[in-house]
């Protein structure tokens, strides 16, 4: 069963500490599709459909990236599509990844870690797997 797509903006919100709703979907719409182009396969199918329906084709539609970002990088390139600073990219996507790691089941974020390159953990609020 997927999370409300209110529920998904409340817990945003509140972890983006964000005053207003707005920003929380921006965050979650921005950080969705730069991880979708970084997901392949089942993994990124299997976490559309834990989200809202609203979020899946942000995971699953848009062109998948051609090289791997590193989590600077991945920040950065929330930065770049916000044309904002890169501590508001941050705070989007810790916001944003901490909610899907809460959402997604061990089994499935330890899927999508291992498709990202190492240093992406600490994104999701999780310890590097040793």
């Amino acid at each position: 069963m997927n999370i409300p797509l209110e529920t998904l903006l409340d817990q945003v919100q509140e972890r983006g500490r964000y005053a207003r709703r707005q920003e929380a979907a921006h965050a979650t719409e921005t950080v969705l599709d730069v991880l979708g182009a970084h997901l392949v396969g089942d993994d990124r199918s299997d976490l559309a459909r834990l989200l809202p329906r609203q979020c899946g084709p942000l995971l699953t539609e848009g062109e998948p990236s051609s090289e791997p970002l590193t989590p600077r990088g991945f920040i950065a390139a929330v930065a770049a599509r916000d044309r904002g600073d890169f501590g508001e990219a941050r705070r989007a996507v810790t916001a944003v990844l901490g909610v899907v790691a809460e959402t997604a089941d061990d089994a499935l974020l330890r899927r999508i870690l291992t498709q990202l390159p190492p240093g992406h953990a600490g994104l999701f609020g999780r310890m590097e797997p040793v």
